[in-house]
């Protein structure tokens, strides 16, 4: 764990030494406190549900603009053999800098705590809801950076693992709003299958075994697809 932690720094320092992190969170920010705001102010909602339900849509270009350099600048770099080489398992390369994605996006998270902090003055927050959301949001970054980081390990062209990272999150977002046009056996499955349909649960302030499952589940498959594809590179 000690070397995941220096390869996890590592990977932090590069992102946060970079103005496109900044810029990055800015217009997360910029998006999130907009869709707060609005309501807020317009229609004298207090409620983070606009907040919440954004989110998910912004991690469809968010995170694959966050995970396409993980590995692709480095094979386009040829850094990535050199890393692979020293006395630290595939693993533990791909644990670092997925804990790498997560704290990022966990920063990011953590400047929207703002919002209800702001609902707490002004009135009762429902508390079991935000932590939900919250939860909910750390565990769907936390797949999507996976899915994200697996689309990278597959090219050396940034732009390239964007799109495809884009791709595979768009479908599986999509997957639960399709269920009406799918036969009564299939549609059960393609909620289930959908990462949308989750974080709306937990949104609700219900965390359920099943719904982290899911995220652990998928976040693991795409791991060791990341790993299979980093075992295949030339000897």
């Amino acid at each position: 764990m000690h070397l995941t932690w220096i390869l996890t720094k590592r990977e932090l320092g590069a992102y946060f030494d970079s103005p496109a992190a900044y810029v990055v969170l800015s217009v997360f920010l910029l998006f999130t406190g907009w869709f707060f705001a609005n309501p807020l102010f317009l229609e004298n909602t207090a409620s983070l549900r606009s907040v919440f339900d954004l989110i998910p849509f912004i991690y469809l270009f968010f995170v694959p603009a966050v995970t396409m350099s993980t590995f692709a600048e480095e094979r386009r770099a040829g850094t990535l053999e050199l890393l692979l080489t020293l006395p630290i398992r595939d693993w533990q390369v791909i644990a670092g800098k997925l804990l790498a994605v997560v704290i990022f996006l966990g920063v990011g998270l953590a400047a929207t705590l703002l919002y209800p902090l702001s609902l707490s003055l002004m009135g009762d927050l429902d508390l079991g809801q935000t932590v939900g959301g919250y939860a909910g949001l750390l565990l769907l970054g936390t797949t999507c950076g996976a899915i994200g980081m697996f689309a990278s390990s597959l090219t050396r062209n940034q732009i390239v693992a964007f799109i495809i990272g884009f791709g595979i999150i768009f479908v599986l977002f999509l997957l639960d709003k399709v269920t009406v046009f799918a036969p009564g056996w299939l549609a059960g499955v393609l909620e289930y299958l959908g990462t949308d349909f989750h974080a709306r649960n937990m949104m609700r302030g219900v965390i359920d075994s099943r719904d982290v499952l899911y995220y652990v589940s998928v976040t693991f498959f795409a791991t060791l697809l990341t790993a299979y594809s980093l075992s295949r590179r030339p000897e």
